[in-house]
């Protein structure tokens, strides 16, 4: 950075990582080849997508931040299969990018980044909504928000995250980043998650994605209560409604006592739908 007279910017949660090995062992868990488009969100110096360009088909590469455009400019000139486009990823139509960017915009697709910290929810809940069948995400993060993502049901890790998450795709954390490894030092240590399209259906179909996931929001609202306590949010001081939702989760054999976390996602599907069928939710 010093050679372009430039410093990590914090309000774009920069956190460079420059070590090879970690970025070789970034694009191996990825599984990238010849035969892929990436799409890397913040290249930032251009360290990884060095090491991206060296395996895959295509790069694309998204850039909020202009000052760094020249400096990637330069660290990418020996590359001819990569692009750095100057956008936002949370404003950016990717499925129309894609078209246009990739000369073979219907070989595999895979996303690589090292999100900032501060808005890796919204990237990651950004991704699942997009059209494009993604193949692989593959994302450096905080290791606490990556133990999120994997947590076992039960445990005090599982939350929405991790069921958004599981709709769509199986999580795998890959390997563990020290925070030593970045300049600047962030705070916290990271870790490499990767994201595949599920291998096995849900058992539980059909099923409205978006209406599964408000109940999620909704049960996990107050982590500390039990699911009849967070359900009052759909039944307010209706007695009648109250003992209908609590009817309903006695039906689906579910303990109206259960905090959230010890919900499996085809539970939560399951009560999704018989709420919706009461014209309780």
């Amino acid at each position: 950075m010093h050679k372009y007279g430039l410093h990590a910017k914090k309000g774009f949660g920069q956190n460079f990582l420059t070590d090879q090995s970690i970025l070789r062992n970034i694009v191996k868990a990825a599984e990238i080849d010849q035969n892929d488009n990436v799409i890397e969100i913040g290249p930032g110096l251009g360290a990884l997508t060095e090491q991206l360009a060296q395996a895959a088909g295509q790069v694309m590469g998204l850039e909020i931040d202009d000052d760094l455009l020249p400096v990637l400019k330069d660290v990418l000139s020996p590359y001819d299969n990569v692009k750095i486009l100057h956008q936002d990823v949370l404003k950016a139509d990717l499925a129309a990018l894609i078209q246009q960017e990739f000369d073979r915009p219907q070989a595999p697709i895979k996303v690589v980044a090292n999100l900032p910290y501060y808005i890796t929810s919204p990237i990651l809940m950004g991704l699942l909504k997009s059209p494009v069948q993604w193949d692989c995400i593959c994302v450096m993060m905080q290791r606490e928000v990556a133990d999120r993502l994997t947590a076992k049901v039960g445990t005090k890790q599982y939350g929405a995250l991790t069921l958004a998450i599981e709709m769509t795709m199986d999580a795998h954390l890959a390997f563990g980043v020290s925070r030593h490894s970045f300049v600047p030092e962030p705070q916290v240590d990271s870790a490499i998650v990767t994201l595949h399209r599920r291998k096995q259906p849900l058992a539980v179909q059909p099923f409205d994605k978006d209406r599964i996931l408000s109940l999620i929001k909704i049960c996990f609202a107050h982590r500390r209560k039990n699911l009849a306590n967070n359900l009052k949010a759909l039944s307010g001081k209706d007695a009648d409604k109250k003992a209908a939702i609590l009817a309903v989760l006695d039906k689906l054999k579910i303990d109206s006592r259960e905090r959230p976390e010890q919900l499996t996602l085809e539970q939560f599907i399951r009560m999704g739908n018989l709420l919706h069928d009461e014209n309780l939710f």
